[in-house]
């Protein structure tokens, strides 16, 4: 089986020759040492590096234009704004948005799906109506929607998944009533890498009238996405998976939704005029975007998504495709490793385990041959209980990865094979 990705996104240009050593000369921190030896970053679903061009960019806003936004006017303050709106702009057509106040800036994915179930499902659940989500969630896309069904008497419904990591699609049909309000999914799997037929799954609810949100975290650095090919009501996005700096999320949000919700946060900026009797709200999207917003963190996702694009993204995507092919074999083959997550339709994910070996004993000994991977539960419990385990360790990719770096991580586990005697 070669993994491949969904085909219910929008279709890439064709892919242009991809020099991958000259993409590592790019990140700056690639060219270090861990324990003595070279480093073998392999932890990208938990955050991607950094390309020189963002470290330009956040260098550049704080020694030239640092200042706040939309409240000067002077021109340090004007320079500030102008670059915070374009970044918002370059958000928008990143992801194919109708329109530029349909992006909100948020922290992080987490912050962008619990503004989606404060404001938009809170305000419209009662009990006895159902949230529907998947047994393969991050614990973001679950724990926001358990709140507010706890705050509501609304009920929490999953839809399973099968042995491989795949979305059982005709059971999540079954559990889509005249009493489901929303549906929220993964886009792509963090633990499984699995990617789901979004834009199936956003047909089937929109035809019983439910809307929708994906959770991009994993999918939006990997896959092209078009939010309005996919048709779906809500997109949440992070930044430091996009290359970008921690601490700048997305939502996107379909404008008669986001016209229709109350603010989830009080403060500056977001209203329109303030009185101790009452206040009312800014236009979109700044309703949103109480106080000081992460203006270095926008100015510098602009740049991520400006490298990113300017690499190509088909590129990116064959690139890594041929590397989770390399690197399903490699794993496949050795003894005493069995991999967690073998969907048909997968991106960039090996989250695997080994015969008598804690993942995090894995961890350990890898780090000691300079090779960096995640082990735990990946804050997706219910995966780890599906799947019969306490934990995985997880290899992930990107851009910038090689061969060679599999290469050294399989080295690596023959390493803990001999510490372990497995």
């Amino acid at each position: 089986m070669t993994p491949g990705v969904a085909g219910s996104e929008r279709v890439a240009a064709p892919a242009a020759r991809f020099d991958v050593e000259r993409i590592r000369a790019d990140f700056p921190i690639l060219t270090r040492t861990v324990r003595g030896k070279p480093l073998v970053y392999l932890d990208n679903a938990a955050t991607t590096q950094k390309p020189r061009a963002v470290l330009d960019a956040l260098a550049g806003y704080y020694t030239s234009i640092n200042a706040n936004v939309h409240r000067g006017v002077h021109e340090l303050s004007e320079r500030a704004t102008r670059a915070f709106d374009e970044a918002r702009e370059r958000v928008a057509r990143f992801f194919n948005a109708a329109h530029a106040h349909e992006i909100v800036f948020t922290r992080n994915a987490t912050e962008s799906i619990n503004l989606v179930a404060h404001s938009f499902a809170r305000p419209r659940l009662k009990p006895g109506d159902e949230v529907l989500i998947t047994a393969m969630e991050h614990h973001s896309n679950i724990v926001p929607w358990q709140l507010a069904c706890e705050a509501t008497g609304a009920s929490l419904r999953v839809a399973p998944i099968d042995d491989r990591g795949e979305l059982m699609v005709d059971e999540l049909e079954r559990l889509l009533t005249p009493r489901t309000r929303i549906l929220a999914v993964a886009h792509m799997s963090n633990a499984l890498g699995t990617v789901n037929p979004v834009a199936d799954l956003v047909r089937i609810a929109h035809a019983q009238g439910v809307p929708v949100l994906l959770d991009g975290s994993q999918a939006a650095y990997h896959l092209p996405v078009d939010v309005q090919a996919l048709d779906c009501d809500f997109y949440a996005a992070t930044g430091h998976k996009l290359y970008g700096p921690t601490g700048v999320g997305v939502l996107y949000g379909r404008t008669e939704h986001l016209e229709a919700m109350p603010p989830f946060l009080g403060g500056g900026d977001m209203i329109s005029a303030v009185t101790f009797e009452k206040s009312t709200w800014n236009v979109l999207p700044y309703k949103f975007e109480a106080g000081t917003p992460n203006i270095a963190g926008a100015v510098g996702l602009h740049a991520a998504l400006d490298y990113l694009e300017g690499v190509g993204r088909a590129a990116v995507q064959e690139h890594e495709r041929q590397l989770l092919e390399y690197g399903t074999e490699l794993l496949s083959t050795m003894p005493g490793v069995r991999i967690i997550g073998t969907a048909r339709w997968k991106s960039s994910i090996l989250s695997f385990v080994m015969d008598g070996v804690h993942p995090h004993d894995i961890g350990t000994v890898v780090d000691l041959e300079g090779v960096a991977i995640r082990t735990g539960h990946h804050c997706a419990q219910p995966v780890m209980e599906r799947f019969g385990v306490p934990a995985t360790a997880r290899a992930s990719l990107a851009m910038y990865n090689t061969r060679e770096e599999l290469d050294a991580l399989g080295r690596a586990l023959e390493r803990v094979r001999e510490v372990f005697g497995a």
